[in-house]
């Protein structure tokens, strides 16, 4: 079995320095790679950014990470981004990364998502030049993760993951309120994860949301926000050769 550990939203700031480490420090023998599901910061610093990158570095298992909307806030995503990679993290954003554990490939496609919402209760590329461009922008992000699991596909991977910040179903966001769905995901994101092919696909973002859903096309989708998982990571097990 391929053991795949992930968490999202963990908005570390100065203070959180040391929190997750120690629990980050057993990865080694119980997964085989973490994800990490955007919302890393809280208003997108550097200094917020150096702060996880010291809980990530040198971990002993590969890592891979997907900004999220927190990770924005503060207009320099891109240092963020370099950051994280300094200490090792593959971030990505409509790009794939191939990560190996005992002989097993894993696959993950990533893209931060966006909103929209969800079939038949969604926001339409109509209208006003901003809300043509909310659309266009989330169909820029699930266009991004359908080409990269579309390159994995031509990699030998053992699995393929799809991570994302925004939801690509309503049924992980179950306990959040209705009216703010629109806010949390986008089925543009589950139409490239089943149009393109996955065998899981996690994400954060929606707080009060559940954790397990799945796609009309029958891929598993797991919300791992932290406040939703309760611990540092959640393991889940996909069929591979890693033990």
């Amino acid at each position: 079995m391929i053991r795949v550990a992930a968490v999202g939203d963990i908005h570390m700031g100065p203070e959180s320095q040391g929190t997750l480490r120690s629990a980050f420090e057993t990865l080694p023998g119980c997964a085989d790679v973490l994800l990490l599901a955007g919302d890393l910061t809280r208003h997108g610093t550097p200094e917020e950014a150096a702060v996880v990158a010291r809980e990530i570095k040198d971990l002993g298992v590969p890592v891979v990470a997907v900004l999220g909307n927190h990770d924005h806030h503060d207009e320099r995503p891109e240092e963020v981004t370099a950051i994280l990679r300094d200490a090792g993290a593959h971030v990505l954003e409509g790009e794939a990364a191939v990560v190996t554990a005992d002989g097993a490939r894993i696959g993950v496609a990533g893209t931060k998502g966006f909103g929209g919402g969800f079939v038949g209760r969604c926001a339409g590329e109509f209208g006003e030049p901003l809300m043509k461009e909310f659309v266009r922008y989330s169909r820029r992000c699930a266009d991004g993760l359908h080409g990269a699991l579309k390159d994995l596909e031509e990699q030998d991977c053992d699995v393929r993951i799809a991570l994302t910040h925004f939801s690509p179903v309503p049924d992980t966001l179950a306990g959040e309120p209705l009216e703010i769905y629109p806010f949390l995901g986008s089925y543009l994101l589950a139409e490239a994860i089943d149009t393109a092919g996955a065998d899981l696909a996690v994400h954060g973002h929606a707080h009060a949301g559940t954790e397990h859903g799945m796609t009309t096309g029958g891929v598993r989708v797991r919300n791992v926000a932290q406040p939703v998982i309760g611990q540092a990571f959640h393991v889940y097990h996909l069929p591979g050769t890693a033990p």
